[in-house]
């Protein structure tokens, strides 16, 4: 018989809990973002009464229709490829997004944040496997693109978040997740004024007790949590 939405997360929650332990970290430290693209409502809403408190969207437009049904009630995060042209949009819909790994997004997201009145709150996405098929930053270009974006008045840069390649045995996904860890400690020896390297966003349903054990604070969790998609595609984030 299939598990419920929240005997999952449950399960997830108990998952990372263990992780948390081995690391000698406190499970309190790494939050689980549930991933919803293709979701349908209903089951948003169950992981929401289970205690999501974060959802992870990979689309504008499907996260516009989500929010103006439900509500701010819990963080709305951005975390598929976004258009620079969507910027507009999305300053106004989600509290964060994970997705910035380009200077021209980055401007723009600064511009429309201005316009809106507030304040973006942004990881800088890297590309710790150097895999063209990937978005991000390339890692060697991290630490530049960082210092470009500090000292733009309308972002706060708040860490960092990758997607290794997809491997059937979670461990190989470990390096990846350790290089992310280190470029953040690498950024935070800079004192970069204005830059806050608090979140590790890193790891998914195949993988995301590897990531706990290498710093991970928020996971992005989606086929555990709903099981699998009905429409499986090869979009951005469609391996959650």
């Amino acid at each position: 018989m299939e598990l419920t939405v929240t005997a999952n997360i449950e399960g997830i929650r108990n998952r990372i809990a263990e992780a948390a332990l081995r690391s000698g970290r406190s499970a309190s430290d790494i939050r689980l973002m549930a991933v919803t693209k293709t979701v349908d409502d209903d089951r948003i809403v169950e992981a929401i009464e289970a205690g999501v408190d974060i959802i992870g969207e990979s689309y504008v437009q499907e996260a516009k229709r989500k929010i103006e049904k439900m509500g701010k009630a819990v963080e709305w995060h951005m975390i598929g490829y976004l258009q620079s042209n969507k910027a507009k949009y999305a300053v106004r819909l989600f509290d964060m997004i994970h997705s910035v790994g380009r200077m021209d997004l980055a401007l723009e997201l600064d511009r429309r944040a201005g316009l809106a009145g507030c304040r973006m709150n942004i990881l800088v996405e890297v590309n710790t496997s150097g895999e063209k098929s990937k978005s991000g930053v390339y890692h060697g270009e991290a630490m530049q693109l960082i210092k470009e974006i500090a000292p733009f008045e309308h972002l706060t840069i708040r860490g960092l978040m990758t997607m290794p390649p997809w491997f059937d045995d979670p461990e190989d996904a470990r390096p990846y997740f350790s290089k992310l860890r280190a470029l953040r400690d690498r950024v935070m020896e800079e004192q970069i004024p204005g830059v806050e390297m608090i979140e590790l966003s890193m790891g998914m349903s195949g993988d995301f007790e590897v990531a706990v054990e290498e710093g991970a604070t928020i996971v992005r969790v989606g086929r555990s949590i709903f099981g699998e998609r009905k429409n499986r595609d090869s979009a951005h984030f469609s391996t959650h």
